[in-house]
């Protein structure tokens, strides 16, 4: 794991992808901003849970049965992976992608949490 604590600049991104999901328009554009928050948030337990916890509630609005029920499972192991620093980097966090599937993590995304 990267620390106890979300540095004050990755807590700052992790919070304004997660405005961003609450404000954007589309849903396409709702999970684009849940899943950069993602990324940023894997690391973290709490945060890590969070964002899954808000992807579920968007799988329950768009009435998406399969997302909605991938998400029940990512809560699950949300927290404890990221606690024991287990986690799939870039991954996503959409049920469409492997729980365990590494990722090509975006490069403004790599730079910050490098700086963590």
């Amino acid at each position: 794991m990267i620390g106890r604590t979300m540095p004050a600049q990755v807590r700052a991104a992790y919070r304004a992808e997660m405005r961003a999901a609450r404000t954007a328009t589309g849903p396409e554009l709702r999970w684009r901003h849940l899943e950069r928050a993602h990324i940023l948030s894997q690391p973290w337990p709490w945060p890590h849970t969070r964002n899954h916890v808000a992807m579920f509630a968007l799988a329950v609005r768009q009435r998406d049965r399969r997302e909605a029920f991938g998400q029940v499972i990512r809560l699950i192991v949300a927290a404890p992976g990221s606690a024991l620093g287990r986690y799939p980097e870039g991954n996503t966090g959409r049920a469409r992608i492997g729980l365990t599937e590494p990722m090509p993590m975006p490069a403004d995304l790599a730079k910050l949490l490098q700086t963590a």
